[in-house]
Order: structure tokens, then sequence, then C-alpha cells
């Protein structure tokens, strides 16, 4: 709760253009919520758990807009909450993206 504390405080949820990558500290940010936070229902690894599995194989037939609309605006009737409040659509899409192409290690963002 305390990542999203933070994130809220940083006045994120602007909106920007679909294809506008966040700043490489946001990038970081962002890859730190999805582990820790969607972890919580997805997975220690995103495996999956009381969510689905987000691994590339698992969304390799997914659409990117599909996933990135259900990570903004949650999916009524199921326990995934909307994120709206803490990112904008763009960061949406960008995790979207992230997330089909295999979550890159924390450690490949710090170079």
């Amino acid at each position: 709760m305390l990542v999203l504390a933070a994130l809220a405080s940083l006045g994120h949820a602007s909106s920007a253009l679909a294809d506008e990558q966040p700043a490489p500290q946001r990038q970081k940010e962002l890859l730190r919520v999805v582990r820790q936070e969607c972890g919580a229902c997805h997975g220690l690894h995103l495996g999956g758990g009381l969510g689905p599995a987000l691994t590339r194989q698992a969304l390799a037939d997914r659409p990117i807009d599909s996933m990135a609309a259900a990570i903004f605006g949650g999916r009524p009737g199921t326990p995934m909450p909307p994120w709206r409040a803490f990112l904008s659509a763009a960061e949406a899409q960008w995790i979207a993206n992230q997330l089909a192409l295999g979550l890159p290690a924390e450690k490949e963002l710090t170079r």
C-alpha cells in the first residue's frame, strides 16, 4: 500500500499519448509496482495465483489494448481493480507492452 500512496502523490494520473514512453525513473517505479502490487494476486513471479499468469507465454494471444484497458479500468465482476488513480492510460499501455514482451529484470533498467 505504501507504493500505491507514493504513486498517487507523484501525480502521474495525467493523460498522455499511448506511444509515449515513461521517463526511465518512472519505468523503474512502474515495474516495481507490477512486481509488488500485481504480484500479490498474479503470483510472486507473475505465474498466476488469484489472478491469471502475466508471463509472456500466457499473454501471447492477448491484445495489448485489451490488457492496457484491464490495467487502467479494472475488470468488473472480478477482483481486478482499476489502476487509473495511480497510472495514466499511456502508462497502462506501457505496462501491457512490457508484459507482452516479458517483464525485464529490474537490473536491466539501471544501465
